[in-house]
């Protein structure tokens, strides 16, 4: 990449949230790279203010195409440095991209509390955590309420931006949820099968941030014992650990941006013989 142009770091949120998910991450970032680096959190398809021909087309293929494509349009040939940065669904959804190389330019993935063998293991309970979530609240507030007493996010600073978004004005009044969870249910598998294969079989730096240590599965062991990607836990976190933690998330984050920097040689100097 051209030095003028700023590295990029781009974040992908999980299912049925949006891209303010990493709102405080990104201002923790900001501050700490003093605008070194840029970022851009988007909302995915079906998801906060992003309306598509078809909403409900939730596989990972889909998603990651959607990824490349406004980086390409957004970017044409400019190429800065690209370090993606997924939230579960979205961690599926960034190491596909690095994994079929569609851009070029991407230094790094970093996937945030997914694991191939938890996530598939989790499918199973999915239909029932979803059965007890409530589907309309009378007021926005009583969203943001919700989604700290259900523990759900930990951090009513995080949740006070991100859950607005997460829901819509109803035709019957009050509020109800922007992304029907449901509907994503077919992808459930999709999405984490062969995860932690193509996660190592990136060819590019890597870093998975966790919520606890017992979440690693068997390849994923192996791949840290073999130093193949970089491993940090945040034990104050629950699963969106971007949101409860942002100050260690977004420290972490900024530490593997600057060791995953392309080296830059000086040019040669020619000797007069």
């Amino acid at each position: 990449a051209p030095a003028n142009i700023n590295p990029v770091v781009v974040f992908h949120h999980g299912a049925g949230h949006s891209g303010l998910s990493f709102a405080l991450t990104a201002q923790n970032m900001k501050n700490l790279t003093k605008g070194q680096c840029s970022m851009i959190s988007i909302d995915a398809r079906g998801h906060g203010e992003t309306q598509t021909s078809n909403d409900h087309d939730f596989s990972v293929t889909t998603l990651a195409n959607d990824l490349a494509n406004v980086l390409k349009t957004l970017y044409k040939d400019e190429k800065p440095d690209l370090i993606l940065v997924g939230h579960s669904m979205g961690g599926s959804v960034v190491v596909d991209v690095a994994y079929r190389k569609l851009l070029p330019n991407v230094v790094g993935v970093c996937v945030l509390d997914v694991v191939e063998g938890s996530a598939m293991d989790a499918l199973a309970s999915m239909n029932r955590i979803l059965s007890t979530r409530p589907k309309h609240f009378q007021s926005i507030e009583q969203a943001v309420e919700w989604g700290i007493k259900s523990n759900t996010v930990r951090n009513l600073e995080s949740a006070k931006v991100s859950f607005p978004s997460l829901v819509r004005a109803s035709e019957t009044g009050g509020y109800q949820w922007r992304t029907d969870l449901s509907k994503t249910a077919p992808y459930w598998t999709e999405w984490f099968n062969q995860l932690s294969s193509k996660f190592l079989g990136s060819p590019v730096a890597k870093l998975l941030i966790l919520a606890g240590t017992d979440r690693l599965d068997k390849p994923l062991m192996i791949g840290q014992m073999q130093g193949k990607f970089q491993l940090h836990i945040v034990p104050e976190a629950g699963h969106f650990v971007q949101e409860d933690a942002p100050g260690n998330t977004a420290q972490c984050l900024v530490e593997f941006w600057k060791r995953s920097k392309r080296l830059v040689l000086p040019p040669k100097v020619q000797i007069k013989k």
